[in-house]
């Protein structure tokens, strides 16, 4: 597995840059896409800053309960690096499980339908 395989930890908020793509600057320096290839026109744009904006708040709740997730797993025989790692994997597959099981309700193919 190569570095690319590994997700980077955002330092920033995602921005639109000057193309009008979802980016955030990792851990690294280097500037991610969040999703390739959607270009949003001007009005796509403002609509997307404005859902990040309101949703601030939320996001700095987030960020703060994992900073206190983060201190009580550390206090075990568990590195901060280990334990972000497992923070991040333990999130994506909440999140695509979720996703997975909004598609089957959406399609009435199961939990959704009476």
């Amino acid at each position: 597995m190569d570095d690319g395989d590994h997700p980077v930890t955002p330092l920033t908020g995602p921005t639109l840059d000057a193309e009008g793509r979802l980016t955030y600057i990792g851990e690294d320096g280097r500037r991610y896409v969040v999703v390739d290839g959607v270009e949003l026109d001007a009005e796509g744009s403002a609509r997307v800053m404005e859902a990040l904006q309101a949703a601030g708040p939320l996001f700095q709740e987030i960020e703060a309960l994992c900073h206190g997730w983060l201190e009580r797993v550390s206090r075990a025989p568990l590195q901060r690096q280990e334990a972000i790692a497992l923070l991040l994997a333990t999130l994506e597959t909440v999140l695509e499980v979720a996703e997975d099981d909004d598609d089957t309700i959406a399609d009435g193919n199961g939990a959704g339908d009476p």
